[in-house]
């Protein structure tokens, strides 16, 4: 599943530079993250970076886009067409 941006967050901008597949941005008030991008870091990370750097805890799975591993793999290879995955 993908991960989402919850409203503790305080628009530090930590997760947009960590994030391998460019799904975080700046929202209107807090940082948001496309959820047709997030691949929960798999297939570039062990772990979600996002969710490793957040200083308030705001970057959570999202139970509103369930994947399996697989699924999020596939979505990887989507986004990085020609890529080997770092991580798999």
């Amino acid at each position: 599943m993908s991960y989402k941006i919850t409203d503790e967050c305080i628009s530090c901008g930590a997760c947009e530079p960590e994030c391998p597949n460019v799904a975080i941005s700046e929202g209107e008030t807090i940082y948001i993250i496309d959820p047709s991008k997030c691949t929960e870091c798999v297939g570039s990370y062990e772990s979600s970076r996002c969710a490793e750097v957040c200083p308030v805890d705001a970057c959570v799975p999202d139970p509103s886009h369930p994947e399996t591993r697989e699924q999020l793999l596939a979505k990887w290879r989507r986004l990085h067409p020609g890529e080997t995955p770092a991580v798999t």
